[in-house]
């Protein structure tokens, strides 16, 4: 009996041998094949993020005359008043040149495009639009803009990726995987963390972990964070003055308030900045200001708060660290805070380019830091330092702006080097994300997407009826199955009927309105014009192509 269960044993390893053997043949050199690319792209977009931070410093060092741009803040507090206002001015003259020129409407690609684009798009992007907008970047926070290089590096990494699929002539799982590899490389070689880069490109780009994705992500990643030790060496951006002991069990429910306040505070970061775009618009439509001046305006402002606080120049880090050393004092922490959010939103809504994820991570750390100053203070005897807050504070705040706890929690561990507050931030983040999320369509990305009527946040049962044209699934009216012309004039005569050049995401809902079994697909000319018909958009033909999506999705994402 033990002698026959140990043949089966050994047959079925056999058998699994062989079927391996199989696939290593039938598909290891195409699959190794990818991985080299993989790498590739890893690595080349490892350079941009590289050569994109050095080029931020290398103009704040000119404009600035500093030599030591991480502590650009302390160099601004001595410069003469007009250089502090003159540089981001001029600044945003050049940025609205560039995207008068080489945009169509003015605006800066970023994260949101990037996600667009592998949702809807086969994991391509704009490359025109986002070479330039990457300049525009790169100009805005060299000469003082209060944003991040974390958007631009994204979307740059995309042009390159977007650039090798079509060369490849890939399709759309190829193209995605693609894009998610240059992404997790940028975000590496942005941060120094591997981990977090190859986790952000699958939660929050591709928005789902499928394994077939994740060899050749992590393989990016680590090829982007290897670009970054040989430019920058092995360091961390942040460093914590000593290890965070915590006090620490009965101090978790302070870190579940944190979390929720946090959460408050990002949703009115990105509320804010909605509705700075939103006020900057109607402005500039209502005194018929040119768009390439919408820059510079906003330059302006920016450099008048920087006359008065200067913290708010540039990426921020250098005001991050003294908030996670716990050098600011309680007043300074909440000003600032608020002064960064003010600078963040007028920098935004004049279309000056950048991310939002270093400013996030500012506002994040100086709102823990003066959390816990207080926190400390009324209960001394069982608590950690105030630093520890300022650390939870950072991820919290980032995590919900991003919609990304898992990568976000990561890179905050990364960043830092510290691995023992754990706890502290996983705490913090998982209360800010859940109540910042309802507050917004999610995060800050898929709010913008949903500002410009692209509904990626209901998911992929809502977004793909806007990939389908009627013009593509209808039958035309001469075809023998297409309903008679008399039946489809009889409805368009009933106002039911539906442009040729519409979506999907249009017809379905007038399927459900009124019943109908077909609607007339016409074209519609002009207001006065009559309507010319084309055919038969069938209810059927419309679920078949909606369904095989559907079950095209479900596939990618489980394999």
């Amino acid at each position: 009996m033990a002698s026959r269960f140990v043949k089966e044993k050994l047959a079925a390893a056999g058998d699994d041998l062989g079927r391996a053997l199989r696939v290593l043949r039938d598909r290891g050199p195409s699959q190794v094949q990818f991985w080299f690319i993989a790498l590739a792209i890893g690595v080349a977009a490892g350079f941009g993020a590289v050569l994109f931070r050095w080029g931020i410093e290398g103009l704040q060092a000119w404009a600035y005359g500093t030599d030591d741009v991480d502590h650009l803040y302390s160099f601004a507090l001595n410069m003469s008043w007009y250089w502090v206002l003159v540089i981001p001015i001029v600044g945003g003259l050049v940025v609205g040149q560039i995207l008068h020129h080489f945009t169509p409407d003015g605006r800066v690609r970023s994260v949101a495009d990037v996600i667009e684009g592998a949702a809807l798009n086969d994991g391509r992007v704009e490359r025109r639009e986002g070479v330039a907008s990457a300049f525009a970047s790169l100009i805005t926070l060299g000469t003082g803009g209060s944003s991040g290089r974390e958007g631009p590096v994204v979307h740059l990494a995309a042009v390159i990726s977007s650039w090798v699929s079509n060369k490849l002539h890939a399709d759309g799982i190829t193209g995605r995987d693609l894009l998610g590899c240059a992404v997790a490389a940028a975000v590496s070689a942005s941060f120094n963390a591997p981990i977090a880069g190859a986790l952000f490109a699958l939660e929050v780009v591709l928005r789902h972990f499928a394994v077939h994705a994740f060899a050749p992500i992590v393989i990016a990643s680590v090829a982007g964070t290897v670009i970054n030790r040989l430019a920058f060496g092995d360091v961390t951006e942040f460093s914590l003055p000593v290890s965070s002991a915590l006090a620490f069990y009965v101090e978790l429910p302070a870190f579940l308030i944190l979390g929720l306040l946090c959460g408050l505070i990002a949703a009115a970061l990105m509320r804010s900045i909605f509705i700075g775009e939103d006020i900057a618009s109607h402005l500039q439509q209502k005194f018929n200001v040119p768009r390439w001046l919408r820059p510079a305006i906003a330059g302006a402002l920016l450099g008048g708060l920087a006359v008065f606080f200067p913290h708010i120049i540039g990426v921020g880090y250098e005001t991050t660290s003294a908030a996670l050393t716990g050098k600011l004092l309680l007043w300074q922490a909440v000003v600032y805070a608020m002064l960064k959010v003010v600078a963040v939103v007028i920098t935004m809504a004049g279309r000056m380019g950048g991310g939002v994820f270093s400013p996030s991570l500012m506002v994040g750390a100086l709102t823990g830091l003066a959390f816990g100053t207080i926190a400390t203070s009324i209960f001394p005897e069982v608590s950690g330092t105030s630093a520890l807050y300022a650390l939870a504070g950072m991820g919290a705040v980032a995590a919900a702006v991003l919609g990304a706890p898992i990568s976000t929690t990561l890179i905050v561990f990364e960043l830092t080097g510290d691995w023992q507050t754990a706890i502290a931030v996983m705490v913090a983040v998982s209360m800010s994300t859940a109540l910042g999320s309802r507050l917004v369509d999610r995060s800050f990305f898929l709010t913008q997407l949903e500002r410009r009527n692209v509904h990626l946040a209901a998911g992929p049962q809502a977004y793909l009826l806007a990939m389908f044209r009627v013009a593509k699934l209808m039958r035309d009216k001469d075809d023998e199955s297409c309903p008679s012309e008399e039946e489809l004039w009889e409805l368009v005569e009933q106002g039911v009927y539906v442009d040729g050049n519409a979506t999907l995401e249009t017809a379905m809902p007038l399927f459900e309105r009124t019943g109908a079994r077909f609607l007339p697909v016409v074209s519609l000319s002009g207001e006065d014009a009559p309507p010319e018909l084309w055919g038969a958009l069938m209810h059927v033909d419309a679920l078949k192509a909606y369904n095989r999506a559907l079950a095209a999705t479900a596939a990618e994402e489980h394999s």
